[in-house]
């Protein structure tokens, strides 16, 4: 009796716990956003952010309406995709140290728009992604089958190593084209840089492929929950373990996919919150997508207004602020004699 009080005592301050946790993330997004519109490299007042807001005339109304807000958007957008991304990528292969840009599909996200741009024409948002969508589910399913081959389930160390050395490969690749056509380095030389401004009127193309990929997320939690017991006893509990496999690659090719053609690649957002969220909500799937969904654009948001602020002309690239947080976060995370389980 002492016991399954105890028991029911645990899990209800857990589940306030997780619930506070969701609540302050929540809040610290909603600030970040606002955030994000009234803050920028181009210095106008409270006041003027507000006329512009509200009516969109002049000068304010142009950055605000036609700049900021956009950019707040895609930034909420891209951060939940490459989050969510992440915290698939771990869970279905059991390594908290996996993330799109570790394990090379931002890379092949990043070959595929450049072949697009070199070899085809694209120029636009709307035609990146087909090519981004191509080269992510290349790079996904080549660094899965090296990581697996022999095995019945993905090593985590080879995956790993996979990951880094495809990525590796294919970034040599995307520097090699930029080379030879100098045109083509001009002309996503701030998409690749991995930005939030290089914003174009139909990146708005690449959010229902977004929204799907969420959904399909979501929908993979409790599989994913049986899938971290291991293989056989998810079998033995139900659960398709190559059916879910296969769903998780899909929702990452279109999250990271779509992330990738509407703000470059932007490494290290995968790998941090889902690893950062799990120490404060456990192992639970559904618990560490619904964090991560609010914690990554918490992040991205942070970092792009970082971003426009620290230097007094000019702004830096997203991908370099994350950049920045995140190796020592990686190097924290490798030095610890026991990661965060899943």
């Amino acid at each position: 009796m002492t016991s399954d009080l105890i028991e029911a005592q645990t899990t209800r301050v857990s589940a306030t716990r997780r619930g506070l946790v969701v609540i302050l993330l929540a809040v610290a997004l909603a600030l970040a956003s606002i955030a994000s519109i009234f803050l920028g490299s181009q210095r106008i007042s409270v006041v003027e952010v507000w006329i512009g807001l509200t009516t969109g005339a002049g000068d304010p109304g142009a950055i605000v309406q036609g700049m900021r807000i956009p950019r707040t958007l895609i930034g909420l957008a891209v951060g939940a995709a490459l989050g969510i991304a992440g915290a698939l990528i771990q869970g279905f292969t059991r390594n908290p140290l996996a993330d799109p840009g570790i394990l090379g599909v931002n890379a092949g996200a990043s070959l595929g728009v450049t072949i697009g741009v070199a070899f085809f024409g694209v120029s636009a948002a709307g035609g990146y992604i087909w090519f981004s969508f191509a080269g992510a589910i290349i790079a996904t399913v080549l660094v899965y089958l090296i990581g697996s081959a022999g095995r019945t389930a993905p090593d985590p160390m080879r995956v790993t190593l996979s990951g880094v050395a495809l990525g590796a490969v294919m970034g040599g690749v995307v520097a090699a084209i930029g080379l030879l056509n100098p045109a083509v380095f001009d002309s996503v030389r701030s998409w690749n840089a991995g930005s939030l401004s290089a914003l174009t009127p139909d990146v708005y193309a690449v959010l229902p492929f977004l929204i799907l990929g969420l959904v399909l997320a979501f929908c993979l939690a409790p599989s994913l929950n049986a899938l971290a017991l291991g293989d056989d006893l998810a079998t033995a509990l139900g659960s398709r373990v190559v059916l879910t496999r296969m769903l998780s690659i899909i929702a990452v090719t279109l999250l990271c996919g779509a992330a990738t053609a509407a703000a470059g690649p932007i490494a290290f957002v995968g790998l941090m919150v889902p690893h950062a969220v799990r120490w404060f909500v456990g192992p639970h799937q559904g618990w560490i997508l619904l964090s991560t969904v609010l914690a990554a654009p918490l992040l991205l948001l942070t970092a792009d207004i970082v971003g426009r602020v620290v230097l007094t002309t000019g702004e830096l690239p997203v991908s370099v602020v994350t950049a920045l947080i995140g190796a020592p976060v990686l190097i924290a995370l490798v030095r610890r004699r026991k990661a965060s389980g899943l």
